[in-house]
């Protein structure tokens, strides 16, 4: 396994910080028992009286189901270690347990599902839009193109190959229309939009901005859809996150350019204002920016962080579907950060060089960790190969920057 020898690497064991209590998200009590009433119900109960050893001689922290494991473990540094024995657990969660509420999530241009499982997890749902070998149009705007849910799939892998970490947890699902959306959804708005199409197949559509129309509407194969799961963060009640507005973000106009895209000095404006003035805030803008380039991802207009560390963490790799559209052409304004600003966390050059070697391939390590998704293969080839070149050329661009 390439990727396990990946893992192996010095690169990929460097030790982030000491983690202390005012580094975690959430502080628990060792004495918090969660337990499912015993009675068949789903209701989830929490026993603050419940004793720090249970009968069976585990914790309290054994009783959590995966995903609140998941949310327990993320701090200041990382959303999830690297050699986390949850993954695994949680991926196979998303996959298979059983789904007993979808409604539609709000806001946003496309058709969203948050799905709750038994044990109070949740998860977010993206359709499938189009097929794996469909590249977006040359002459559609990047903000009119669909999310795809296998790009949402392979953004975390590469992420998490990337040794970024910054992505939650996705996994690729066969939804069953009929049984896990339309029978159990509260959500009468979604409820109206379900239809037979003429070829006999359950479709819908929903309510949303932009592609929620019968034009636009998912239809099952006769009911069956195949979507991504991505692990929901922590409530924003429990844990506040903060969106930036990316400094590099596009007009989002068809004729109108950005100041970035005018100015080559804007990067020095960019370094006077906080919070890119100091600390590693500029540093993690350019790891993002590289990852959306080996990705083809233009839609980078936001990012978030835990309000609870301040300006001193990582940031948030959210919402990835506008990535992998294209693998025959490479968008060079992706890596303007880079370029303009000449500058990159030497970590990340060292771990970028070592996957330009022939045994740490960026393509094969990704070709190997997609293989296990349950709707493998996520990707089409054309996209595992276009990683390689595009890696070449963000390599290139340091090299440049090194000669200047």
């Amino acid at each position: 396994s390439k990727l396990a020898a990946l893992f192996e690497h010095p690169l990929y064991n460097i030790p982030i910080p000491e983690v202390t209590e005012k580094d975690k998200l959430f502080i628990v009590n060792p004495l918090e028992k969660f337990s499912l009433r015993s009675s068949g119900s789903d209701e989830w109960v929490s026993s603050s009286k419940a004793e720090a050893l249970l009968p069976t001689g585990k914790t309290a922290y054994d009783t959590y189901p995966t995903w609140l494991k998941f949310h327990v473990g993320i701090n200041r540094y990382e959303l999830y270690p690297r050699r986390d024995p949850l993954l695994p657990m949680l991926l196979w969660d998303l996959a298979t347990q059983r789904i007993v509420s979808s409604v539609q999530k709000s806001g946003g241009t496309q058709l969203k599902l948050i799905m709750t499982f038994p044990n109070y997890g949740q998860a977010l749902f993206k359709p499938m839009k189009q097929t794996r070998d469909q590249e977006t149009p040359i002459d559609f705007f990047y903000f009119s193109d669909f999310e795809r849910h296998n790009a949402e799939i392979a953004a975390f892998h590469l992420d998490r190959i990337l040794d970024f970490r910054r992505i939650p947890p996705v996994s690729g699902r066969l939804v069953n229309i009929t049984k896990e959306i339309r029978d159990i959804t509260t959500d009468k708005k979604l409820a109206k939009t379900f239809f037979i199409s003429p070829a006999g197949n359950v479709c819908f559509y929903g309510e949303c901005s932009y592609y929620c129309s019968t034009e636009h509407a998912l239809c099952g194969k006769p009911d069956r859809l195949e979507g991504s799961m991505a692990a929901l963060l922590p409530d924003k009640t429990l844990a506040k996150r903060r969106s930036w507005r990316s400094p590099w973000r596009r007009s989002y106009h068809k004729s109108k350019k950005a100041e970035w895209e005018l100015n080559p000095n804007y990067c020095a404006q960019v370094r006077e204002t906080p919070p890119y003035d100091r600390g590693h805030r500029l540093l993690d803008l350019i790891d993002m920016t590289i990852l959306d380039f080996l990705m083809g991802n233009m839609d980078r207009h936001h990012y978030e962080t835990f309000e609870k560390f301040g300006n001193d963490t990582f940031l948030l790799h959210l919402d990835n579907g506008r990535g992998f559209g294209t693998h025959s052409r490479d968008e060079p304004s992706i890596l303007a950060p880079l370029q303009q600003c000449c500058s990159i966390k030497k970590s990340t050059y060292l771990r970028l060089q070592l996957l330009a070697t022939p045994p740490y391939r960026l393509s094969d390590l990704l070709r190997e960790a997609l293989a296990t998704d349950p709707l493998a293969p996520v990707l089409a080839e054309p996209h595992l190969r276009a990683l390689d070149r595009r890696l070449g050329k963000v390599l290139a661009a340091v090299g440049h920057c090194l000669a200047k």
